[in-house]
């Protein structure tokens, strides 16, 4: 077996663990960071993703996804199979993601979010792992004091799914200022959506959508009759919210970029990922409409508690530091959500 100092100074990419990684985004990333020359181990415990995943991206790589069926909860567990799994660095996505549901349940969203990345820090520390990309999300902004918004924008979370991102990006800058051997980038999504090129992996929700996207496509497949739009009166153009959103593919190559950005700089840095323009949520549907050919019927029902009326990135910083950028735009976010979900009307099921 390779040593982790001999890997480094012979030039080989490194070997990444991934947690979540057969989520929406984590599979998307597992894929960019194959095809960038990085060999991965996944450790996930299948409870919003499928085994199917794996397969499908053995299919689309030609390579043998090696995995490991783990809750980031377990503690012995997880620092066993981070030491003898000879990984440089970690890409953390593993917790949940729903906000209407952390209202519900804030306990699991605690459990899931706080206590397994605290998990996994100390597993990190126990094994000298000191490379970690945190997924974290435009949610620890709060209510936007200013658009758009960039980096330093005052933290302040609305709801328990933002308050557990926010909680972990604290812990990581804590642990980054009493070690200054650490290396961290802090990536914070806006709204992703979209799905691989070729339709084998995309997004695949557990029950009625969360997010505006799926949503939509559910009903363009015809799973479901309409979209709510929730909220007709807010102060945009169409009085629609307006939300950032990123193509998936353009957000797993942000991670790469985040890899390469932490094999020369030492700390802990946060980075907005968006695209930087804001679209409504009747451009969204309009658009996707196009994508798909067909009509979306939706209605106008109240606001949901908590929503704002506009939300969109600053992405300067991680075109300058990163040297990266959104370069898919919306209708290409909408042909291949479309072409994913019309592949698999029914998900990975």
């Amino acid at each position: 077996m390779i040593s982790k100092s001999e890997n480094s100074k012979s030039g080989v990419r490194k070997r990444i663990f991934v947690t979540g990684g057969a989520g929406f985004i984590g599979s998307h990333t597992s894929l960019q960071l194959i095809e960038n020359g990085y060999d991965i181990i996944i450790f996930d415990n299948f409870s919003n993703s499928k085994l199917a995943i794996i397969d499908r991206l053995q299919t689309l790589t030609g390579k043998k996804i090696e995995y490991v069926k783990g809750d980031v909860r377990d503690f012995d567990h997880l620092k066993n199979t981070l030491e003898q799994s000879k990984c440089e660095a970690v890409i953390h996505f593993a917790g949940l993601k729903s906000v209407g549901e952390s209202v519900e349940m804030p306990l699991n969203y605690y459990d899931n979010n706080v206590v397994a990345s605290y998990n996994l820090v100390r597993a990190m520390q126990q094994t000298n792992t000191k490379e970690l990309v945190f997924s974290s999300s435009a949610t620890v902004y709060g209510r936007p004091q200013f658009l758009p918004i960039t980096e330093d924008h005052p933290l302040s979370a609305e709801n328990p799914y933002g308050q557990t991102k926010l909680i972990v990006e604290n812990m990581l800058r804590d642990v980054a200022q009493s070690d200054p051997s650490w290396r961290i980038a802090i990536l914070r999504y806006f709204n992703p959506c979209g799905a691989h090129t070729s339709g084998l992996i995309g997004e695949d929700p557990k029950g009625i959508p969360n997010n505006l996207v799926p949503f939509i496509a559910q009903v363009a497949i015809g799973l479901r009759s309409h979209v709510n739009v929730m909220g007709n009166d807010y102060d945009t153009p169409d009085g629609t919210g307006v939300r950032d959103y990123i193509h998936v593919v353009d957000l797993a190559n942000g991670h790469v970029k985040a890899l390469d950005y932490l094999e020369e700089n030492v700390g802990c840095k946060a980075f907005n990922l968006g695209t930087g323009t804001g679209y409504s949520v009747l451009e969204m549907i309009n658009a996707f409409s196009t994508a798909a050919d067909r009509d979306i019927l939706f209605k106008f029902t109240n606001r949901r508690k908590g929503d704002v009326a506009t939300c969109f990135a600053n992405t300067q910083l991680a075109s300058k530091v990163l040297g990266w950028k959104a370069i898919l735009d919306l209708n290409k976010m909408c042909v291949d959500h479309w072409n994913w979900q019309s592949k698999n009307p029914e998900g990975y099921s």
